[in-house]
């Protein structure tokens, strides 16, 4: 096996979460790109036509599942589709989440749990439920953000609240499943890319933050989405509880 070949996907199943917009569709689409069928997952399913699109355009086909991650019986529902359609699931990308920017002063509970409940519980949710059906070799790839590592100018408690409990669940996780399921876990915290959720701050918010990234300038999609599939790969086949940084070099500043 050559270098390159220990970066294919060829005849893998891969769930995608969040996969309406922004990250998600880039990670659809790359994971496609890699050799994979992928199961597409959203409240929004109207929206998955276009990703779904872009999944077959990549010659890999596509399921589309509406789901809300919130909601455990969901998340089942999206990992039993996915096994009537294909029979296997290698690959949970963990991507559905929302974001806030309420001072903490008046934040509600209802607003904080909301954060929570998608964030870091829909993100246990999808775990558990396709944990007990994948197989050793398997990989979930959990989102953070670089809010659960430092702070980024924007009233976030619940966010970085979450994100910060993600990445205790990756680690925890790994060490459960590691070695009794063959299953590795690990976690991205995406630095500044522009999305659907950065598009909500206020204007010039990401230009403000350019002077802390030791790289000067946002991400690329395609280069997170690009260290996911390197992560769920087996060129990535000996990392395992880790949560890597695509920052631009946010965090070392």
């Amino acid at each position: 096996m050559s270098v390159l070949d220990l970066f294919s996907l060829d005849g893998k199943v891969a769930i995608v979460t969040g996969a309406s917009a922004g990250l998600g569709v880039a990670f659809a689409q790359a994971f496609a790109e890699a050799g994979a069928d992928v199961v597409l997952g959203a409240r929004r399913v109207e929206k998955l036509a276009d990703t779904a699109a872009l999944v077959q355009a990549a010659g890999r086909r596509a399921l589309i599942v509406q789901t809300d991650v919130a909601d455990p019986a969901q998340c089942q529902g999206l990992v039993d589709a996915a096994m009537a359609e294909f029979g296997r699931v290698d690959v949970l990308i963990n991507n559905a989440g929302v974001g806030t920017a309420v001072p903490a002063t008046r934040e509600t509970p209802e607003q904080f749990r909301a954060v929570i409940d998608i964030n870091l519980n829909g993100s246990y949710w999808m775990a558990q439920a396709c944990a007990r059906v994948m197989t050793p070799g398997s990989s979930i790839i959990n989102i953070s953000s670089i809010l659960g590592l430092t702070t980024a100018g924007l009233p976030q408690a619940a966010y970085a609240a979450s994100k910060a409990g993600v990445i205790g669940l990756t680690r925890d996780l790994a060490q459960q499943w590691g070695s009794r399921k063959g299953i590795r876990i690990n976690a991205l915290a995406p630095g500044f890319f522009k999305s659907e959720m950065t598009d909500s701050y206020l204007p010039g918010y990401l230009d403000s933050q350019l002077p802390r990234v030791v790289l000067g300038r946002t991400g690329d999609p395609a280069e997170l989405a690009a260290t996911a599939v390197w992560l769920a790969s087996p060129a990535g086949g000996y990392v395992a509880g880790q949560t890597i940084a695509v920052d631009g070099g946010i965090t070392i500043t």
